[in-house]
């Protein structure tokens, strides 16, 4: 297609704008699938309408095959929807960095063997400027069930409500806002403001004009969803709001407390009509029956209550949870309530003969959202286990699980179409997931949870991963395949570092030990015990024969790698050492601490009197540099023993004269906590909470090459050859990367 960028390149931004919008609907009206499909497979036009027109209209190009004679089997139908499905699932990270979109389809699209998708990703891959260029599909693929993601929230979202044409979906966050989306295009149309803390409770009236929102400030605000303005507020509920209803009729909301009472409010007039009482504790979650005449309730005190809604009377109470009850729906018939608990399970409820059914038991944490297919046939669940699970009711069987969030899954809802799904989480988004069809295609999985640590052996042969799932992995850094899996913590792999002749693995966890392993075979050589605390990171001297430890303990300690004995204790932050690096020369340690500080400590071993009487008074300690206002995360040393670099909570990187005894300067760029840096000369990389991956050049100061994750990075680094990188995700992937400088 350089035809095609020609062309372009010839045009004004005007022309350029006019073209690709008549691109290639142009085509389509003439019937030319010929065309089409070329055009629609190219990088060229994918680029140049994504950066004139943005990646929605890109997304519905894609439809227009559909209108062609091209039976969905034909191969290339499938491409195109493959192509699609991609830039869908990508959207919410294109959206915000058009640079990414090479890095995207490589990374979702590497492991399809189609001839036209490779072409496409060869094109893909002849980039001007510096990139990181996925050397692995590391991404979730197209073709599964998981649609699209939605971003925008700062912390927890808790709640969500679909409108009943299925257009927009309305969420509740912890960020004290509500945020109403377009579910077509997965943008954010407007955000609701006013509520001073946490909006826990969501609902929209059956006429799909107004949403009810509940919060631990007390009230319940009404607002209009057209305007994205607030109504009026309800204020009574003595305590926080955790949940909220509205009748069908649209005429009553239903709000829970935490001080166990149930309020039902004339929603035109904002007075309470009932005040329902029974609960012993807090009222977490309410529903009401499609006939509006019955209000089940759940609560804390291990009860679902269910109320008479014309008289206010309470009916009966169903018992059986051994724990909170979360969440309960009922069926679309009216015969069954279906309630979730912190007891990890689900019940079934006959309302007529108030009985239990049968209890689904599959989730490992508690069960936070419950929803009811239209048919009521299926369950969908939604757990602190961050899972998503579908189950056949007729069956009372678990059909299959949806993986793809990194934190508990507070909320889920069907839209109305039956299709699809709607979840919301604690890793702030949302996910659309296709309820009905999607291959369960495979990606590159590095662990089970997040990826804390990651270590390459100084001979470049292989890559450490440690993980919240408990193990560590060794892969090969060739050819990116997994060697073996290392077992025996007994908490999270916190720490990884690797002996200057790449025989010996040191991993630090949770559970306070440090441990010594055969890196050839994986068998456990030394446990190291002492610290009273999580060990949070582990570096080796570079005559690799000590270990240095720092600790949520506040203490850092030396030990003897030959013998496995403890040497020393070191004693000095007033918080949790979260981060311990050792300069080549192996004279000085660097230690980043919770109490927003660096030390810089001695590790001189006292030849001469004069070297043992000083460490002794100081207690090794050289010095100490300020400047951080959060956590140090992650500290480095750049090779020449020189420069400290350290990044912070604060999402700050600061890079340190060691010699001076100074900051240097401070390197902003990070949008979230700066996870973990790794540098190679005068290159650093960082990792950090806001997804991204950055390259650093420090002679100027400036971000040369960025790649994002589909979820927070919480470590990475850097091959002796400069160029290969690799990142680990919260999600558990592991991704290869390389620093490509030039066009290929």
């Amino acid at each position: 297609m350089s035809e095609f960028r020609e062309t372009l390149d010839n045009l004004s931004f005007a022309e350029q704008h006019d073209l690709l919008a008549t691109l290639p609907s142009q085509l389509a009206d003439a019937c030319d699938t010929e065309k089409l499909h070329h055009l629609l497979t190219s990088y060229d036009f994918i680029e140049a309408k994504l950066e004139t027109l943005g990646i929605q209209p890109l997304i519905e190009d894609y439809n227009l095959v559909s209108n062609l004679s091209i039976s969905p089997d034909d191969p290339k139908a499938q491409t195109l929807k493959l192509i699609q499905d991609t830039l869908r699932l990508s959207a919410h990270i294109i959206s915000k960095d058009t640079t990414q979109l090479a890095g995207q389809l490589i990374g979702r699209l590497l492991s399809f063997p189609n001839p036209e998708i490779q072409v496409l990703l060869e094109e893909a891959k002849q980039q001007k400027n510096p990139w990181l260029q996925p050397l692995t599909p590391s991404f979730t693929p197209p073709g599964g069930r998981l649609r699209r993601t939605l971003i925008g929230h700062t912390d927890w979202v808790q709640a969500v409500a679909v409108t009943p044409d299925g257009k927009k979906a309305i969420s509740a966050s912890s960020d004290h806002t509500l945020k109403v989306w377009n579910l077509t295009t997965g943008e954010e149309i407007f955000t609701l403001k006013g509520h001073l803390t946490y909006v826990n409770a969501v609902a929209v009236t059956p006429d799909g004009t107004k949403v009810i929102s509940g919060s631990w400030d007390n009230t319940i605000k009404i607002w209009d969803l057209e305007t994205g303005q607030k109504i009026f507020t309800f204020r009574g509920d003595t305590f926080a709001v955790e949940a909220v209803a509205v009748t069908p009729d649209g005429q009553r909301v239903i709000s829970g407390s935490w001080d166990g009472t149930i309020k039902v409010w004339n929603l035109e007039t904002g007075q309470v009509i009932f005040n329902l009482k029974g609960h012993t504790s807090f009222v977490q979650t309410v529903a009401v029956t499609p006939d509006g005449k019955r209000l089940i309730s759940g609560s804390g005190d291990h009860h679902l209550k269910v109320w008479n809604l014309e008289t206010g009377k309470e009916l009966f109470t169903l018992t059986g949870h051994g724990d909170w009850v979360k969440t309960v729906a009922v069926t679309n018939d009216g015969s069954c309530v279906i309630s979730g608990s912190y007891d990890k399970t689900i019940k079934v409820w006959n309302l007529v003969t108030k009985e239990e059914l049968f209890t689904l038991r599959g989730h490992t944490s508690f069960v936070q959202s419950v929803a009811v297919s239209l048919d009521d046939k299926q369950l969908i669940s939604g757990s602190g286990d961050k899972t998503i699970k579908v189950w056949d009711l007729e069956k009372k069987a678990e059909v299959f699980t949806f993986i793809n969030h990194i934190a508990p899954v507070n909320a889920v809802a069907v839209l109305p179409d039956g299709k699809q799904i709607i979840s919301a989480s604690s890793d702030k988004t949302l996910k659309i997931w296709n309820l009905e069809t999607g291959d369960e295609n495979s990606f590159f999985v590095g662990h089970l949870d997040w990826v804390n640590t990651v270590a390459i052996t100084p001979d470049s042969q292989r890559v450490i991963s440690g993980s919240g799932d408990n193990n560590m992995k060794v892969w090969d850094l060739k050819t990116k395949a997994e060697i073996l899996t290392i077992a025996g913590h007994e908490d999270w792999v916190k720490s990884v570092a690797v002996t200057p002749d790449s025989k010996l693995l040191v991993s630090a966890s949770g559970d306070k030990t440090i441990k010594v392993w055969n890196l050839e075979n994986g068998e456990k050589i030394y446990t190291f015990t002492g610290h009273e605390d999580w060990v949070n990171s582990v570096a080796i001297t570079p005559d690799g024969k000590r270990v240095v430890s720092g600790s949520g303990d506040k203490t850092i300690k030396l030990w003897d790698l030959e013998t496995g004995k403890e040497i020393l204790t070191i004693v000095g932050h007033t918080d949790g050492v979260k981060a311990v690096a050792v300069t080549l020369d192996g004279k000085r340690l660097i230690s980043g601490s919770g109490d927003h500080t660096l030390k810089i400590w001695s590790l001189e071993t006292g030849e001469n009197i004069f070297t043992s009487v000083w460490n002794l008074v100081t207690g090794n300690k050289f010095f100490t540099l300020l400047g951080h206002t959060s956590f140090v995360n992650t500290v480095a040393v750049t090779p020449d023993s020189k420069w400290a670099i350290s990044g912070s909570r604060e999402s700050t990187i600061k890079v340190w004269d060691l010699g001076g005894r100074k900051e240097l300067f401070t390197l902003i760029g990070h949008t979230d906590a700066v996870t973990s840096i790794a540098v190679t000369g005068k290159r650093l990389v960082s990792a950090s909470d806001d997804n991204t991956l950055k390259v650093w050049d420090l002679s100027n100061r400036e971000v040369i090459a960025s790649f994002t994750g589909d979820s927070a990075l919480k470590c990475c680094a850097i091959a002796p050859d400069g160029v290969t990188v690799v990142a680990g995700e919260a999600s558990g992937r592991l991704h290869f990367l390389k620093f490509e400088q030039e066009i290929n």
